[in-house]
């Protein structure tokens, strides 16, 4: 069936114990919504919130989400269906007052039969009760509410199921390809039928191959087709070249259409194994894997297609090409945008199994919806070329008895049932999963090194507990834990009932597993961003080494403070309020790159040319907190008014075999660079305003430059767009990048202002912020200010044509005017 939007001209109203009471005073204050709509970024954030960071101090609620729509008396013969793509955290629907389902899991896609309950040519009323009130719950920011899509299907007598539309490539070359198209059908007729199924296979809407069968249907029957297709010289599906076929599926009786469904896919094959890793249609790729969680920074954990294509572009930008959802079943519409950039996908069932992180986590229902779960996760996925790994969990608590290992491959056993082309994994954690045997090999441990107070950091609460205690798992030490014979032990259940091994910091295991699992692959399901040289040295010389997801490739909002550098005594891991941010991806909240991004793009092999990362010199000598997590307090910035003559430390980041830093035109020494020195070369010097200029050297050779200048105290704003055209859909955004730059070119970042955005015409601000991990400023304001020099406005449009005007002001520069022309819908 086709799915048809169904997000506009809901109402949003936060429960608080006496909804009925106030609607019948007049006192209820519902808000029109166009979903999707995160309630949880529209909370005040509390220091008293029983999240705390986990959630970035934003508490949770209980919503209630209403729709009135006239369901046509021609419904009455068919079959009308809600898709609700993620409801967060459980979700009780009622229609016309009658309760008619509960979803238990807040990252799942459901379904919704309206029928029995509709009244045919009037108003009819859906409303949805999203309950995020029992908390705490989860180790990162959730969101509340309905933060996904939600569609509507209306079938007829005979028509496609619900993901019943299977695609599949059997074998793939450059001359030729198979494609194997299965379809499950229903009918809801009183009377035997005969019709058509037409299958077509479109390329850049040209019909490359058809087929068509006749069938007959028994008093509502359900039934499937199967078409095979020779496809000629196909345009293959990978990362470099993400070519995308549709496939048509039309349902006809007697020329009538009865069904019609339209599908992307990609024509590619996937194998992986221990000699070669992963082949793509046969060519060996390394994974530049990145975990990520849900959240679209300053919009929450609304999932609009503008928002998770913009994430992943920046990603692949940055060198990425694979993905880890972190730690659920990832958004359809994230999904849709892996299939158009060419990102792999490793798509994670849940953060918990039977044991619970957080009192009120998804452990209470795991063992009666696990199932359900699964199943709606691989009819999502089947059809997205992207998707090569599912994995059954991450850091699960008893992975290393026989309960888990008994659950581990249960999942992975129904994985299997359910998809035979990928494969399965888990993110395997050393200290969750070692359990009574941690105490002997921590004894060992600190007869070993000595005594850590590692241990003794953070408060102690939820996911602070776990990451102050993974400080214990760097170097050295990390590398003797997981080399234990007692951890072997432990995770051998586990292990051995996954297709590939996946380790969450655990790197030291990596060589390792080619002597106890030799027919097995091994990937770095969860790694520390700093250890990528010594990583991805690893990943090359190991062909059963797949590759490596670092935590994390993009800034999110909770687990905040993880990666705040503290100079004031304050630990990591602490609840500290205002922390709202992680403060440790590649990419911060907003979308600019850090330094760590551009010395990881240097590693992989992706960039040439040199890049200086400035430790910030108003920081020199200090010393602050750390975490495994943390690189260096570094920025890419030439401008420390002030600190004139003072000391300061520059970091090149280079592949090439030698570096030179000159400031203002003196050298300040060649060195040697590479591989042999972790890529990094440092220079001590004292802060002098001008010009900081690397060049690399090849083969004694001057080759490649990069250069930072000093900015100018003057500055204006300089907008940039993503775009300047959107639709008329209500869901379509501009990102607008504000900048500080100098009459120069050179951004500012280090001065601080004040900004206000204006928005006038069919449009409006949907969020305004900056990538502060500490800012109490609220990102449904029109004012905020710059952070580092940047801030970034969210601009949403509406359903009618026209244009949008945003205008962005701040003190002492002249007011920057950007248009926007808004369209068509389609």
């Amino acid at each position: 069936m086709i799915r048809e939007n169904f997000n506009d001209q809901w109402q949003v109203l936060k429960e608080d114990g006496n909804l009925a009471l106030n609607a019948y005073m007049g006192k209820a204050e519902a808000k029109e919504v166009h979903l999707p709509y995160d309630a949880m970024i529209y909370e005040e954030r509390t220091p008293d919130t029983p999240n705390g960071a986990q959630t970035g101090f934003y508490p949770g609620g209980r919503y209630c989400y209403q729709k009135t729509f006239v369901a046509p008396k021609e419904w009455e013969e068919k079959e009308v269906t809600l898709e609700f793509e993620g409801v967060y955290q459980t979700a009780e629907v009622y229609i016309n007052g009658a309760f008619v389902l509960r979803n238990l899991y807040g990252y799942s896609n459901f379904y919704v039969l309206l029928n029995p309950w509709l009244n045919y040519g009037v108003e009819n009323t859906i409303k949805v009760i999203a309950d995020n009130s029992m908390m705490p719950n989860s180790r990162w920011y959730t969101g509340s509410g309905i933060y996904r899509d939600v569609k509507l299907m209306v079938g007829e007598r005979i028509h496609l199921q619900t993901d019943g539309l299977r695609i599949q490539t059997v074998m793939a070359s450059r001359e030729s390809a198979i494609v194997q198209v299965e379809t499950n059908i229903k009918s809801i007729s009183c009377k035997r039928e005969k019709f058509q199924v037409q299958v077509n296979i479109l390329r850049k809407g040209k019909c490359v191959a058809q087929d068509q069968q006749t069938i007959v249907f028994y008093p509502k029957e359900k039934g499937n087709t199967y078409h095979s297709f020779c496809i000629e010289q196909p345009e293959l599906w990978s990362c470099d070249s993400p070519e995308l076929y549709e496939c048509e599926v039309v349902i006809l009786s007697h020329e009538e259409i009865l069904d019609k469904t339209v599908e992307k896919f990609g024509i590619r094959t996937l194998t992986i194994d221990a000699k070669h890793g992963v082949r793509i249609n046969g060519r060996e790729i390394k994974l530049r894997g990145s975990c990520i969680h849900h959240d679209n920074g300053i919009l929450g954990a609304t999932t609009l297609k503008k928002a998770e294509e913009r994430r992943c572009r920046q990603l692949k930008e940055a060198g990425f090409n694979s993905v880890r959802s972190s730690h659920h079943p990832m958004s359809k519409a994230f999904l849709n945008a892996c299939d158009k950039y060419g990102v792999l996908v490793m798509d994670e069932l849940s953060d918990m199994w039977t044991v619970h992180k957080n009192p009120y986590d998804f452990a209470s229902q795991f063992e009666t919806c696990w199932e359900d779960v699964v199943e709606k996760m691989v009819a999502k996925d089947y059809n997205h070329p992207c998707v090569i790994l599912y994995s059954a969990g991450n850091e699960i608590q008893e992975a290393g008895s026989e309960a888990g290992a008994y659950w581990n491959r249960k999942i992975c056993s129904k994985f299997h049932e359910l998809d035979s082309t990928r494969y399965t994994t888990n993110g395997l954690n050393g200290l969750m999963a070692a359990g009574y045997r941690l105490r002997p090999i921590m004894k060992e441990m600190a007869e070993k090194f000595g005594t850590s107070n590692a241990s003794k950091q953070g408060n102690g609460e939820g996911s602070n507990a776990l990451n102050s205690f993974m400080s214990l798992m760097e170097g050295e030490k990390g590398d003797y834990f997981s080399k234990h014979p007692l951890l072997s032990e432990a995770l051998e259940g586990c292990a051995s009932t996954c297709d590939v091994i996946g380790l969450n910091y655990l790197t030291g295991r990596h060589e390792m597993e080619k002597e106890l699992h030799p027919n097995k692959t091994v990937v770095g399901t969860e790694t520390y961003p700093a250890d990528i040289v010594r990583l991805w040295s690893i990943v090359k010389r190991n062909p059963h080494v797949l590759g490596d997801f670092t935590w994390t490739g993009y800034d999110y909002l909770g687990e905040a403070g993880c990666g705040i550098f503290h100079y004031d005594g304050t630990a990591n891991f602490s609840s500290v309020y205002p922390e709202r941010t992680a403060y440790i991806g590649d990419i911060d909240l907003i979308g600019c790159r850090r330094p760590i991004s551009y010395l990881r793009e240097i590693v992989y092999g992706l960039r040439k040319q040199p890049y200086i990362a400035v430790e910030r010199v108003n920081r020199y000598g200090l010393e602050h907190s750390k975490t495994p997590w943390m690189d260096k307090d570094t920025i890419e910035s030439w401008t420390w008014t002030g600190y004139e003559g003072k000391p300061a430390r520059v970091y090149v980041y280079s592949d090439a075999e030698e570096v030179e830093l000159f400031l203002n035109g003196r050298s300040l020494g060649r060195k040697p660079a590479g591989e042999q020195n972790s890529y990094t070369v440092c220079y001590e010097t004292v802060y002098e305003a001008g010009e900081l200029r690397a060049i690399s050297y090849r083969k004694g050779k001057e080759e490649e430059s990069f250069s930072l200048f000093t900015a100018n105290q003057e500055v204006e704003l300089d907008l940039e767009t993503d775009g300047l055209e959107l639709k008329a859909n209500g869901e379509d955004l501009a990102f607008i990048m504000i900048k500080l730059r100098d009459k120069n070119g050179v951004i500012n970042r280090e001065i601080k202002k004040k900004i206000a955005v204006k928005v006038k015409g069919v449009g409006g601000l949907m969020a305004l912020g900056n990538a502060n991990p500490s800012s109490e400023e609220r990102y449904d304001s029109v004012e905020c200010e710059t952070y580092d020099g940047y801030a970034l406005a969210v601009v949403r449009a509406g359903k009618e044509q026209g244009m949008i005007q945003v205008e962005v002001e701040a003190e002492s520069c002249k007011t920057a005017v950007v248009h926007m022309k808004v369209g068509g819908s389609v």
